[in-house]
């Protein structure tokens, strides 16, 4: 089957917080409607731009709960559902209220390192439970293990309920090996906003993105062009938000992309620690791309 609702633009949305490091409700709404006019295929609550790891659960049912009702059906919505403990993550996974949600989005697990078998056994457990369709996420400069073409191409030959995977390794070699041996339904969605256009060309499906959360139209209106080959139109939107883009990674996501929607109105330029907002300086710096952009 296919499943195209995937395809196209996915925003990785950052989870908003008043100064009083409280979820701030009234900046999710605005987030949503930032994203949703801007022309993004779909949502994704709670990928690592979220910074799930720093909220509790009670939050992230009333998180849900919020976008649900406030999306009301316009964008299918991804719920990232991950972490280094197979157990919690098949009784969450098996949790999920299809009537609402169209996927999860699951990590590889972190910290503890599994090899490749581990990794396929983690990835077959999970989609076994998950009461919804699943994307696997290799993503090793946070997990700190790549999750081998090889067994990218296992999973999706041998494992029905897993639709996809978001790579964001930076071996375009890899993405381009998994890409030529997966099934053709099987989404390969690139999750590394720097090199988007690159991995279009090679057949990625769409992309899960930070960049998208401030500059939706730019970005979907990129993803759209690659997808119609129109790769020397999209080329010059690449170039454009190319230093926005790595801008928001030089003093960690998502620092950056809350320092930009800060800038913009749309939230306020809180994390939760560890992680810290980006120094005046960089926040001087992305607010001068910002300008440049809109």
């Amino acid at each position: 089957m296919a499943h195209t609702k995937f395809e196209g633009t996915g925003v990785a949305l950052i989870t908003p917080f008043t100064s009083d490091n409280q979820v701030d409700y009234t900046a999710l709404g605005s987030l949503l409607e930032h994203v949703i006019e801007g022309g993004v295929e779909f949502l994704v609550v709670f990928g690592t731009t979220g910074e799930p790891i720093t909220i509790s659960k009670q939050e992230k049912t009333s998180i849900l709960d919020f976008v649900c009702t406030k999306v009301n059906k316009r964008l299918p919505i991804v719920v990232g559902c991950g972490g280094n403990n197979t157990d919690e993550v098949i009784e969450a996974a098996s949790n999920i209220d299809s009537s609402r949600f169209d996927a999860i989005l699951s990590v590889v697990p972190y910290y503890n390192k599994p090899n490749q078998r581990g990794m396929y056994a983690h990835y077959k457990a999970v989609a076994e439970a998950s009461t919804v369709p699943v994307l696997a996420y290799n993503v090793p400069g946070r997990t700190g293990c790549n999750m081998e073409a090889e067994t990218s191409i296992k999973i999706a030959h041998e494992i029905p309920n897993i639709i996809g995977l978001k790579e964001a390794s930076p071996s375009v070699e890899q993405f381009t090996y998994i890409k030529r041996s997966v099934p053709k339904d099987f989404l390969v969605i690139s999750g590394d906003d720097s090199i988007v256009v690159p991995h279009m060309s090679l057949g990625a499906a769409g992309a899960i993105s930070v960049t998208a959360n401030a500059m939706p139209r730019m970005y979907s209106n990129m993803v759209r062009l690659c997808k119609a080959n129109k790769f020397p139109e999209a080329l010059d939107l690449h170039m454009q938000l190319i230093e926005f883009t790595d801008s928001l990674f030089m003093e960690g996501s998502p620092a950056g992309v809350k320092a930009a929607l800060h800038y913009m109105g749309i939230v306020q330029n809180t994390v939760r620690m560890p992680l810290v907002p980006v120094t005046q300086k960089h926040y001087d710096y992305i607010a001068s791309l910002v300008k440049q952009l809109q």
